[in-house]
C-alpha cells in the first residue's frame, strides 16, 4: 500500500506545474477544504467556457513564467559580463575604464532625479536600460500601427496592359513612344509637345483636358514618353540636351513643321527648359505649371533656398540627398513603393506634403483610376534605372542655368575688324536668350513644387510672365479642371479660332473646267457639222 500511495503522490506532483500550489491543468483549483473549484470561480459552468477560461488562463500563466525566465537570464546574463569583461584586468576596462568613468560620472551626476523614480536599484545608469526598451517598444507599436492603416489602400495591384502607343525611330536607333490628341496636322493652328514628370507617362499629358476644348482651340497636342519610361526604349547616357533632342526627332517625325509650343508640369519642366535651351529655334513658346528647378542651384539666394526646402517632408529631403550623392540607395527604395507591383497613396510613394485643396482631390474616384492608369503605364517595363535618372537629372547639373534663357544683347569679338564694322556700319542688333513667351502657373499653397521656386525664375528671367494662384496647390490647377484648362489656354492663345479651314486646290478646279469647256465646245461644232451636211 505505501508504494501505492508513493506512487499516487507522485503524481499529483508532476500534474502540478509549480508544486502544490492547488492549480491542476483540468482547469479546476483545490481551495483549503479540498473542493474543487472551476477556473474563473463559477461553479457549475458549460464545458465551453470552462475550455475558454482554461485556455485564457495558461496563457496568463505562460507569459508570466517567460517574464520570469527573461528576468533570470538576464541577470545570468549580467553575471558572466561581470565576471569575463568588466574585470579590473580586461583588456576592455584597462583601455576604456577611464573614460568611461569619467562619462559616466558625468552623466549620472546629471540623472540623479531619477533616484525618486526607482523602487529597487538607485542607480539612474540601469534606468537607461528601461527607458531604452520602453522607447524600442513604443516605436515598434507606433510603426505597427502605421502599417495597419496604410495596407487597406495597398490592396490594389498595378496591372500591365497590352501596348497601345504609336512610336518612331530615333536616329541613333532607338524607338520612342507617343499619342496624339485634339485636330488633325493639317488643320492645326497651334502644335503642342509635353514630356511628363515622374512616376508618369504620355497618358498623362494635362489630365482631364477635353478633346472639344483642343479642337475649339485649334491644337495639336502630342505626348510622349520618356526613354526608359511606358513603352519608350531606354537611354544609356541621357541627359537633358539628349531630352531635347528627342523632343526635336518627335516634331519632324509626327509632321510639325512650324515651331511648337512646349508644356511643362512638375518634374517636367526640366525638359522643357531643356527645350529653350537647346532647340530654342524651334520653340514658339513655354506653357509650365508649379515648374521645379534643381533644388541645389547655387544662384538662389539663402532666403529662397531655406523657404523651399522647409516645404518638404523629412523623407523627401532624404530622397534629393541619396539622389545627389548616394544614387546606388535609391533603387532599393523605389523597388520597396512603386516597382513592389501594389498601388499606394501618390503622397507616401513620392513622400509629398500636400494642403487640404490636394489630399481632397487625390481621394477622389477620378483621380484615384487616372493615377493608377498611369503609374501602370510608367513602370510597365519594370525597369529601376530610368526612374534613377530621372531622380538624379533633377538635383544634377543641367549643363545649363536659367540665366542663360535671359533676352540680352549678343556680345560681341574684341577684334580690330568687328571694332571697326561698329564704327562704319549701323549694325543690326542682335539677342541671346530664348525669345519666345513663357508663362508660369503657380499655386501659392502649393508645397510639393514650392513658390519660392517661381519667385526664383521670375528673378532671373525677368521676362517671364507668373500667373499666382492664391488659394491653388500642385494638383488642383491642373488636373480635371476645364475651366483653368480653358483660362490657361486663353491666356496663352487669345480667344479660340477654331482649327484652320481645308484648303481646296484651286488649280485643279480650274483646270477641270477648262476641259469641260473644251468638250462643250467640240460638241456644239460636232453639231453644227452635221446639221449642214443634212441640208
Amino acid at each position: 500500500m505505501s508504494e501505492v500511495n508513493e506512487s499516487r503522490r507522485w503524481r499529483e506532483d508532476v500534474t502540478s506545474p509549480v508544486g502544490d500550489t492547488g492549480i491542476r491543468y483540468s482547469g479546476a483549483a483545490v481551495n483549503g477544504a479540498g473542493i474543487g473549484i472551476p477556473a474563473g470561480g463559477v461553479v457549475g459552468g458549460g464545458n465551453a467556457g470552462r475550455e475558454t477560461e482554461n485556455w485564457k488562463f495558461h496563457a496568463v500563466e505562460f507569459a508570466k513564467g517567460l517574464a520570469e525566465m527573461s528576468v533570470e537570464f538576464g541577470k545570468g546574463v549580467r553575471d558572466v559580463v561581470k565576471q569575463s569583461v568588466v574585470r579590473e584586468d580586461s583588456y576592455l576596462v584597462r583601455k576604456f575604464g577611464k573614460p568611461c568613468q569619467k562619462i559616466c560620472g558625468t552623466v549620472c551626476g546629471k540623472l540623479t532625479f531619477l533616484n525618486d523614480y526607482l523602487p529597487e536599484d538607485r542607480d539612474p545608469v540601469h534606468a537607461w536600460s528601461v527607458i531604452l526598451s520602453v522607447l524600442i517598444l513604443a516605436v515598434a507599436v507606433l510603426y505597427v500601427n502605421r502599417e495597419d492603416r496604410t495596407a487597406a489602400p495597398l490592396m490594389k495591384k498595378l496591372v500591365v496592359h497590352p501596348p497601345s502607343a504609336t512610336r518612331v525611330l530615333l536616329p541613333d536607333g532607338r524607338h520612342l513612344a507617343y499619342q496624339e490628341q485634339g485636330v488633325t496636322a493639317d488643320r492645326a493652328r497651334f502644335s503642342m509637345i509635353t514630356p511628363h514628370s515622374f512616376l508618369s507617362s504620355r497618358l498623362a499629358g494635362i489630365p482631364g483636358l477635353k478633346a472639344s476644348l483642343l479642337n475649339e482651340f485649334g491644337i495639336r497636342f502630342v505626348t510622349y514618353d520618356l526613354p526608359g519610361f511606358g513603352e519608350s526604349d531606354p537611354h544609356s547616357k541621357r541627359n537633358l540636351e539628349s531630352s531635347a533632342l528627342d523632343m526635336l526627332h518627335l516634331s519632324y517625325a509626327v509632321g510639325i513643321t512650324d515651331k511648337f509650343w512646349v508644356v511643362g508640369y512638375s518634374a517636367a519642366s526640366m525638359h522643357a527648359w531643356a527645350a529653350l535651351r537647346y532647340i530654342p529655334d524651334r520653340v514658339a513658346g513655354a506653357l509650365m505649371v508649379a515648374p521645379l528647378i534643381n533644388p541645389y542651384e547655387l544662384s538662389m539666394t539663402r532666403e529662397e533656398r531655406r523657404k523651399t526646402w522647409e516645404k518638404w517632408t523629412t523623407r523627401r529631403k532624404l530622397m534629393y540627398f541619396l539622389a545627389r550623392r548616394f544614387s546606388w540607395f535609391l533603387p532599393y527604395f523605389y523597388r520597396q513603393s512603386f516597382l513592389s507591383g501594389n498601388l499606394g497613396h501618390i503622397d507616401e510613394w513620392l513622400s509629398l506634403s500636400l494642403g487640404k485643396r490636394d489630399r481632397a482631390l487625390i481621394e477622389e474616384q477620378t483621380f484615384q483610376e487616372f493615377w493608377q492608369r498611369d503609374v501602370e503605364e510608367s513602370v510597365r517595363q519594370g525597369n529601376v534605372k530610368p526612374f534613377v535618372e530621372e531622380a538624379v537629372l533633377q538635383v544634377s547639373n543641367w549643363g545649363f542655368s536659367l540665366a542663360d534663357l535671359k533676352i540680352q544683347k549678343k556680345r560681341q569679338g574684341k577684334s580690330i575688324i568687328l571694332w571697326l564694322k561698329s564704327i562704319y556700319s549701323q549694325a543690326e542688333e542682335n539677342l541671346t536668350g530664348f525669345l519666345g513667351p513663357i508663362h508660369m502657373w503657380q499655386g501659392m499653397d502649393d508645397r510639393v513644387v514650392p513658390p519660392s521656386m517661381s519667385d526664383f525664375v521670375q528673378r532671373v528671367l525677368p521676362g517671364a510672365m507668373v500667373h499666382k494662384l492664391l488659394y491653388e496647390g500642385h494638383f488642383t490647377y491642373f488636373y480635371f479642371c476645364d475651366q483653368c484648362h480653358r483660362q490657361i489656354f486663353i491666356t496663352v492663345f487669345g480667344n479660340p479660332q477654331g482649327p484652320l479651314a481645308i484648303e481646296v486646290d484651286q488649280t485643279t478646279i480650274n483646270e477641270g473646267n477648262d476641259d469641260m469647256e473644251e468638250v462643250i465646245q467640240d460638241d456644239l461644232t460636232a453639231d453644227r457639222s452635221r446639221s449642214s451636211s443634212s441640208v
